[in-house]
């Protein structure tokens, strides 16, 4: 075989060789992108069905409204009513800007900014909704009661005990403290997981 020849196959290989490698890529991105939004979706899911939830009781409580005949109760349904429309719209939002990062038009750097700007945008209305979650917890209850029971939380009918509601709020309290500890562990986990592969990415010089 002449130089030349084996000059032409030489490169013939190398090109085949290049557009395997570049096919390989783009087969790793691609993967790592479907991962990616997988781990995101582990947190988009449970605050869809959380937004759902909020969105039905605020539907519950505009269209018994009428009900709430005192100033505490009307104040209570106000401020229930506001969270519940305007927290899920700011979690969901936040997700939404994690969840389009596009890791095949980005270089790494690029990636981990914009994941980075997100996460913190995501872990502050996340920190805001724990504040507003707890002052819904005690806005809701003589909303609720008043709704679905015709009764007034803090004016029990002759001979009834206001124990049980002394009780109760202690145990809603730790309750409520617990579960949210437990879904920011979760979220967290979830992130950090994500960001990983990014990582991962730029150990194979993404």
């Amino acid at each position: 075989m002449e130089l030349e020849e084996m000059q032409a196959v030489w490169s013939q290989m190398s090109n085949q060789i290049e557009k395997q490698k570049k096919l390989t890529d783009k087969m790793i991105i691609m993967m790592t992108q479907d991962q990616y939004r997988k781990k995101i979706n582990k947190i988009a899911y449970p605050e869809i069905i959380g937004a759902i939830i909020c969105y039905g009781t605020a539907i519950l409580i505009i269209t018994n409204f009428y009900k709430l005949d005192n100033w505490y109760t009307l104040l209570s349904g106000i401020i229930t009513t506001c969270i519940l429309l305007i927290l899920p719209v700011l979690s969901l939002k936040s997700i939404h800007k994690m969840h389009k990062i596009d890791i095949a038009t980005n270089n790494y750097k690029e990636t981990l900014i914009a994941y980075n700007k997100g996460k913190k945008r995501f872990q502050l209305v996340t920190k805001m909704g724990f504040y507003l979650g707890f002052i819904l917890l005690f806005a809701i209850m003589p909303v609720t009661t008043k709704i679905l029971n015709n009764k007034d939380l803090f004016s029990p009918a002759p001979g009834k005990s206001i124990w049980p509601l002394i009780v109760a709020i202690p145990i809603a309290v730790v309750f409520f403290i617990a579960f949210a500890r437990w879904v920011g562990k979760y979220y967290n986990r979830n992130m950090n997981s994500a960001e990983s592969l990014f990582k991962e990415l730029d150990k194979n010089d993404m």
